[in-house]
This record gives structure tokens, C-alpha cells and sequence, in this order.
């Protein structure tokens, strides 16, 4: 992409603010204003998503219920509601489809959009986030850059209801004494790896040699990270309509050992995917399962079928057959099944696998 060409790009993100605590709050109106935690609850549940009122105390997402209580004894925690959180998300979403061509949801609350040509790109979000508001009662924040780098920083910049525009030059100047960890895509083992080399700032990161950044971490990741630091990203929005793949998974309170007990969860787990995938009209190609063992070792396994299936006897077989295969050497303490490749069924009379 020319210089020209990326200077003129105009980026927005989207991003609901607390987005499964402000669908309870539509359902529960008693509850606003008040500490609220969405997690199951149990011994070992993590945090889905707090309140605000929540979050002033140090309650975030995937911290351990158990710390969440001890830091914020009056919060009140609500189990989550898929279904619910599916159905808001979608009236979010034909929202900005309707007032922008070019969407690529990321998740059930966030969104990039591809601004650029048109006239008034600052009021087409403002629109969205209006409508929103009006319609379904929820509130976003958005960021606009010429990037989805820029523009994904600026949403999360001034939560909640926040409405950020930046160019690389205000980015730079906001960030730049900040982590590289602030940076989407470098994750925890990046960061300590640049910090154990002296490299603590975006700054300091932008002042190491692009040769230098490749020695270290790679041909590919190190001028990636040369680029990232100077917020110079052109990676494109891509429409995305469709989840590619669907899940569902449970953490046990005590950690089972049982190989029978295992695969009953398999099979109510895989029960409950096919049905809601049944009722989206979708079916998948590839089966997985997720298991993470008491250590937390967490391991994955898949297999294609030959044709996408929606039969859920076939799917169980499938995941239990892999279960058997790893055979885990350890007590569970996480299950999950995974359908992938997903599509939509076109009528009746689809032809499924019968064996592995």
C-alpha cells in the first residue's frame, strides 16, 4: 500500500462496554448501579465480564471468582446467558451493518469497520453508536484511525462510552512511554522477553534495530514488531458474517479422574453444541475437544470429517474418540467440544459421515 493510499484510510472499532454485565442490567433494572460480576459460580469460576461499579474495586475478566468476591464483598454475581448475549449482539450488529458495508465482527461485542471513502466517516459512527443506544438500550465506544491498530487502541482509550480519533502521530504521543504490552498482538512471553533485554517502552522498542528485532524473535515476528511500535499496521478489515467455528466447554468444581463420568460430559456437552447449531441452521466439518488437566496443561485435538455433519451421535463418537486417543494422564479439570468449518445446511436430506 502506498503512503498516500494509507494516509487516506480511515478505520473505526467498535466495542460494547461491558457487554454481557449491560444485558443483565436490560433484564435485572434493580441491579443498576450496583457491583455485578457475570460468572458462574463455583469454587473455580473465572470472571466473564464485571460492571463498572465492579471494576473500581480490581475486578476484570478471567480473574477467579473467588478473588473477585475478596476484592468486592457486595458484588452481586449473575450466571451468564449465551443465548441472551447472542440475540443482543445480534441487533448490534445488523445496526452497523446497516449504517456500514464493510464489518468484520471479531466477537459478540466487537467489530472493525472499513470507513474509508466515505464522506463523513466520524458521523457514520456517531450514528452507530446513537442508534444502538436508542435500540436496544447498550452502549459502545469507538475508536477511529487510519488502522485497525490505531482504532482498536482508541476504543479502549476512554471506556466507557468513549468516541477516540487518532492519527499514528497521536498515537505515538500517547502511548509511546506506555508497554509494549499495550500493543494488540504482543502478548505476556513478548513482553518479558523485550523487558529482559532492557526494552520496557514502546519508545525504547521503536529505537531497536529492525535487524536486531528479527535476531531476537524471528524473519517474521521481528519486523512485524518494528512495524506495530510505530502503530504502522495495513492489515485489511475483512467481512466476516458467520462465526467459523462454535464451542462449548465446562469447568469442573472437583477435578474428575473418571473416564466414564469424562465422557458423559462429552457427550452433554457435544448435545448442547449440536442443538444450538441446529437451531442456527449451521453444521460443521471438523470435531475438537479441549482438555486442560489440574496443572492447567491445557491440549487440544480435532479431526476433519469427510462431509459436514449435524448429527450428534456422529459428533459424540467423534469426541470421544479423540478423548480416548490423548487418554489424559491426569485428573480433568476442563472439558470441551468444538465444531469448526462451519455452514449453513441448504435442506433436508444432507448426507453424513457414518464412520470416522
Amino acid at each position: 500500500m502506498s503512503g498516500s493510499a494509507r494516509s487516506r484510510r480511515v478505520v473505526g472499532h467498535l466495542d460494547c462496554d461491558a457487554f454481557f454485565a449491560s444485558v443483565e442490567l436490560l433484564r435485572r433494572p434493580e441491579l443498576r448501579g450496583r457491583p455485578v460480576i457475570v460468572a458462574h459460580d463455583g469454587p473455580r469460576s473465572v470472571v466473564t465480564t464485571a460492571t463498572y461499579e465492579a471494576r473500581v474495586h480490581g475486578v476484570g475478566s478471567a480473574m477467579p471468582l473467588v478473588t473477585a468476591r475478596r476484592r468486592c464483598p457486595d458484588a452481586i454475581v449473575v450466571p451468564p446467558d449465551l443465548d441472551a448475549y447472542r440475540d443482543a449482539s445480534a441487533g448490534v450488529m445488523a445496526i452497523v451493518r446497516d449504517e456500514v458495508d464493510v464489518v468484520q465482527q471479531l466477537s459478540l461485542d466487537e467489530a472493525y469497520v472499513e470507513l474509508t471513502g466515505l464522506l463523513a466517516p466520524k458521523a457514520a459512527m456517531r450514528r452507530v453508536v446513537h442508534r444502538v443506544r436508542d435500540e436496544t438500550g447498550l452502549h459502545v465506544s469507538v475508536g477511529i484511525g487510519p488502522s485497525k491498530l490505531v482504532a482498536k487502541l482508541a476504543s479502549d482509550a476512554e471506556k466507557p462510552r468513549g468516541f477516540v480519533v487518532l492519527d499514528r502521530r497521536d498515537a505515538w504521543r500517547r502511548w509511546a512511554d506506555d508497554p509494549p504490552s499495550l500493543l494488540p498482538g504482543v502478548g505476556p512471553r513478548t513482553a518479558a522477553a523485550l523487558a529482559g533485554r532492557g526494552v520496557a517502552t514502546i519508545r525504547a522498542l521503536a529505537a531497536v534495530d529492525v535487524d536486531v528485532l528479527a535476531d531476537w524473535f524471528g524473519e517474521r515476528n521481528g519486523p512485524w514488531l518494528w512495524r506495530r511500535c510505530r502503530f504502522d499496521d495495513d492489515d485489511p478489515v475483512v467481512p466476516v458474517r458467520e462465526p467459523v467455528s462454535e464451542s462449548r466447554e465446562t469447568t469442573f468444581s472437583v477435578d474428575i479422574a473418571d473416564r466414564d463420568v469424562q465422557e458423559a460430559e462429552l457427550r452433554r456437552l457435544a448435545e448442547r453444541l449440536v442443538a444450538a447449531l441446529d437451531d442456527q441452521g449451521r453444521r460443521g466439518r471438523t470435531v475438537g475437544i479441549k482438555v486442560r488437566l489440574a496443572d492447567f496443561t491445557t491440549v487440544t485435538r480435532s479431526r476433519t470429517l469427510p462431509v459436514a455433519a449435524d448429527d450428534v451421535e456422529l459428533v459424540v463418537e467423534t469426541a470421544t474418540a479423540l478423548l480416548r486417543e490423548y487418554d489424559p494422564p491426569a485428573p480433568v479439570r476442563l472439558l470441551g467440544v468444538r465444531m469448526a468449518g462451519l455452514e449453513l445446511v441448504d435442506g433436508p436430506g444432507v448426507q453424513l459421515a457414518l464412520a470416522l
